[in-house]
């Protein structure tokens, strides 16, 4: 079995637990899509937001894109996919909530960290995640550069808080969240222990969501 097929076999189960099984929410989303929440997350094939949310089509609007970044506000006539999505869930689908969801052993953040080396990171993916450079300024200030897996989870930490302060860049954002009506979250998932962290404004530091898996 070819992996394609893998991903058809997949499809015809969703198919049938959508369609079949659950009609009244496959007549409700044929006539459009509200959600409330908009998930920043990264491309990384281990964090799928709607996986780890246990959310259902229509629950999450979702931009992915290497190490979960949001570029600052720019107005130029140059495209901005991030920007379009952030534009779109804000200020038509009116979303209540944006989560810019990291995580531990992100390869963009590792890219990020070799690129303060002098190493090649790629033709695009070196300038992507130069985004996140004042993130990883600050994490070696923190850490240092002896420990790398140290350095990487907070690199990867303060990488959030980038994109938090960027998205505020946007003018109809900051609108939003000065009315009351818009929140920012920063979330991070460490993929060893499955446990989930919440950015807290008021601490300054990650918190604990939700514990690590136990059995």
């Amino acid at each position: 079995m070819s992996d394609l097929q893998h991903f058809i076999d997949g499809f015809r189960t969703f198919q049938q637990q959508l369609y079949r099984d659950n009609e009244r929410l496959a007549a409700k989303l044929a006539k459009g899509q509200s959600p409330k929440t908009l998930v920043i997350a990264c491309s990384d094939s281990r964090v799928d937001p709607a996986l780890l949310t246990g959310s259902s089509p229509g629950d999450i609007f979702t931009v992915r894109n290497v190490a979960n970044l949001v570029p600052p506000y720019e107005s130029d006539n140059a495209y901005h996919g991030v920007s379009a999505a952030l534009e779109y869930a804000v200020c038509y689908l009116k979303v209540r909530d944006i989560i810019v969801l990291g995580h531990s052993g992100c390869g963009g953040i590792s890219g990020l960290l070799s690129a303060a080396d002098g190493e090649m990171v790629g033709e695009f993916v070196g300038r992507w995640v130069d985004i996140a450079a004042a993130a990883r300024e600050r994490a070696l200030a923190r850490v240092g550069s002896d420990d790398e897996r140290e350095l990487s989870c907070v690199c990867e930490q303060e990488a959030i808080l980038t994109s938090l302060n960027n998205l505020r860049t946007f003018p109809w954002i900051k609108k939003r969240i000065v009315a009351g009506s818009l929140q920012l979250h920063g979330w991070y998932f460490e993929i060893e222990t499955g446990q989930l962290l919440g950015y807290s404004a008021e601490t300054e530091s990650y918190e604990v969501l939700v514990e690590e898996y136990s059995s």
